[in-house]
């Protein structure tokens, strides 16, 4: 007998998040209609595309049998100053003047956990899901790098929570090479923490591991990317990342580590 899936619980949170979401792309794409605006620069036609696939090994910092995951994703980016996609980021600009940009944005967010992977009594945790936050970001940049602040929020309404960055963004150039150090703070609401790391009573109830509930949280980081052209149709990629887990988040009995740490590499095809 066919059975019908059950249509999905929306909350009202999730409806006015992507609602949200939807605006912001919306008024991001109708920039050049905006007078105040008439300095932003042309859409480049001549923008390259770039795909490929990438191999991420992430090491989480909850206490896992293996806390080292491999993932293999698509890769793309592209930036014609109005439209961008980097990676698992792709956004819209409202103003790209070459000096300063803002833009719309949605990306994947979160972490993920899995409880058949965990440790002892943890496994009997509930299952926290990545999901997907859109939002505001805005970069200037400066004779001495750039500096770009975001916010977002969760789309998808998993955690219901709000993050927030503040990065410092270096570009140095040598021939084919290009690298991209960074470094800042990523900022963690309690409804993202209390998702991704809290412990409910019921959850203590049934499994024995002490409950706990979390606060906001701000997270240190650093980041190199670097990219080089082997010539004029393949791109190689890589990327590592360190960030600094906080007492918000170390202190939750699910989290043995006080680092978590992503490596990438990738290889890119240009049209």
């Amino acid at each position: 007998m066919l059975k019908l899936a059950a249509l999905p619980n929306i909350s009202t949170r999730t409806m006015f998040s992507a609602f949200t979401a939807t605006a912001l792309l919306s008024v991001a794409s109708m920039s050049s209609a905006i007078p105040f605006l008439n300095k932003n620069l042309p859409t480049d036609k001549d923008a390259e595309l770039s795909v490929g696939v990438n191999v991420m090994a992430v090491k989480s910092a909850y206490d896992l049998e293996d806390s080292t995951e491999v993932r293999v994703l698509p890769g793309i980016f592209y930036d014609n100053n109005r439209i961008y996609a980097r990676g698992a980021q792709a956004g819209a600009y409202l103003i790209n003047d070459g000096v300063n940009q803002l833009s719309a944005y949605a990306q994947l967010a979160g972490n993920s956990f899995d409880p058949d992977d965990a440790n002892g009594a943890l496994q009997g945790l509930d299952e926290r899901k990545l999901s997907a936050e859109a939002g505001i970001s805005y970069q200037r940049r400066t004779p001495i790098g750039a500096f770009r602040g975001q916010f977002a929020t969760d789309v998808l309404d998993e955690s219901g929570g709000n993050t927030g960055r503040l990065t410092y963004l270096a570009k140095i150039t040598r021939n084919k090479l290009t690298v991209y150090p960074s470094i800042g703070f990523e900022y963690h609401d309690a409804a993202y923490n209390e998702y991704y790391y809290g412990i409910s009573e019921e959850e203590s109830a049934e499994t024995g591991v002490a409950a706990y509930k979390s606060n906001s949280s701000l997270n240190p980081y650093v980041s190199v990317s670097a990219n080089y052209d082997f010539n004029d149709k393949w791109a190689g990629f890589a990327n590592q990342s360190v960030s600094y887990v906080p007492n918000e988040q170390y202190d939750s009995p699910m989290v043995d580590s006080r680092t978590e740490a992503s490596t990438t590499l990738g290889l890119l095809y240009k049209f």
